[in-house]
């Protein structure tokens, strides 16, 4: 049955300050923090103290300063093993677990084959592999309270379900509920692009960024953006989906149902599926495809072509609306970046407006490990009260 997620860790905005920005950039010094949250230098020590107290935060040795410009400061530091949090990253094939600390470091990872993608079967192995995972280290199980989960598709974290994944063919699946019922966790659900958003923002490349945007490649086409430091999920929860914006009104079939979006023209599926046709060779694998592109194939080289600037224009189309300050391109699709990264670039350059065009792409590839990752840190926000959902499922 439903019940309230369990108590943010922090409630006052001073502490919610402080201890954000020590996740993503301590130790730091009372000074800094004061000069960074824009909080009086006493607001900052009564924020801190409890996180003290309960053993969250701690104060490092002195730091020697300067003849003549006063006593040595303390640095405050989080204890990233005060707390451990669960992540999984469940997909068509597997279930990634990982349990990380407090600053999303990955203390052990674990994954099982998942040959049956009914949601009954999934839940039934994610909380054997979430057992699995709290036995590695004595401390894991006693310390874990929270539990993150990446999925494909549209998902309403607020409620924790899974409205649509068209890779695991779920539809309305009350996720959250089920895993608190075999976990005794607290459970936020979260799209497996966003989460691994939040955990790149918050711990990796996005660090420090107001506006931030990533873009994966791979079986689908996914990205989420980050504007004025939070994930934006627009009036439906869908915003900033990049591979569904058409590049070409009469281009191939999207499994969404309209044409010439860029998932139907970039993915690997669809890679695949357009040289497959070509060469009347259905059994070709995509890595097969993309040897068959390096060595000069014209079929093959013009589908990546091809991928690339879907991809491109779709990524200009985003640094457009929305101007970040970096875009990470990510995803099991760029194993094979070496073959449309030139058509990537050259389509964003060519559609990006004016200033915007400055901002970067960085190639970041992340495993599958990083995915869940990304889960845990969803997890970790839901230590922040605008990010504890009213309504996910909770432990107590």
């Amino acid at each position: 049955m439903f019940r309230h997620h369990p108590q943010p860790l922090v409630s006052a905005p001073a502490e919610t300050a402080v201890l954000s920005l020590l996740l993503a950039e301590g130790p730091l010094s009372r000074v800094e923090l004061a000069r960074r949250t824009g909080l009086s230098s006493t607001a900052v020590t009564k924020a801190a103290r409890p996180l003290i107290d309960d053993g969250y935060l701690y104060e490092l040795p002195p730091e020697r300063t300067a003849p003549g410009a006063g006593r040595p400061v303390n640095p405050l530091a989080v204890a990233p093993d005060r707390e451990y949090f669960i992540g999984l990253k469940i997909t068509s094939g597997q279930v990634f677990g990982a349990v990380c600390d407090l600053r999303a470091g990955i203390r052990a990872t674990a994954a099982r084959p998942l040959d049956d993608c009914t949601p009954e079967v999934a839940v039934g192995l994610a909380a054997e592999l979430v057992d699995e995972l709290l036995d590695t280290e004595p401390e894991f199980r006693a310390r874990t309270r929270h539990l993150g989960v990446a999925v494909n598709g549209d998902v309403d974290r607020d409620s924790g379900r899974v409205r649509h994944s068209g890779l695991l063919d779920w539809r309305d699946v009350p996720l959250a509920e089920l895993l608190t019922a075999s976990t005794g966790l607290a459970v936020t659900v979260e799209n497996d692009v966003r989460a691994l958003t939040v955990a790149e923002h918050w711990f990796g490349e996005g660090i420090g960024t107001e506006y931030f945007a990533l873009v994966t490649i791979g079986a689908g086409v996914g990205s989420a953006l980050v504007v004025n430091g939070h994930l934006l999920r627009g009036a439906y929860g869908v915003a900033g989906e990049v591979g569904h914006f058409c590049v070409d009104p009469t281009g191939p079939r999207c499994r969404c149902g309209a044409r010439g979006c860029v998932e139907a023209i970039a993915s690997t599926g669809a890679i695949l599926a357009a040289v497959r046709q070509v060469t009347t060779k259905p059994h070709l694998t995509f890595d097969e495809v993309a040897d068959m592109a390096r060595d000069g194939h014209p079929a093959a080289r013009e589908a990546f072509a091809r991928a690339g600037h879907a991809i491109g224009v779709g990524i200009s189309a985003l640094v457009n609306l929305v101007g970040p300050e970096r875009v990470v391109v990510s995803g099991e699709g760029v194993d094979a970046y070496d073959l449309f990264s030139r058509h990537i670039q050259d389509a964003y350059a060519d559609h990006a407006f004016g200033a915007a065009s400055r901002c970067p792409l960085s190639l970041r590839p992340l495993p599958w490990e990083k995915w869940a990752r990304g889960a845990a840190a969803v997890a970790i926000q839901a230590l922040f009260p605008q990010y504890a959902a009213t309504t996910t499922i909770g432990a107590g």
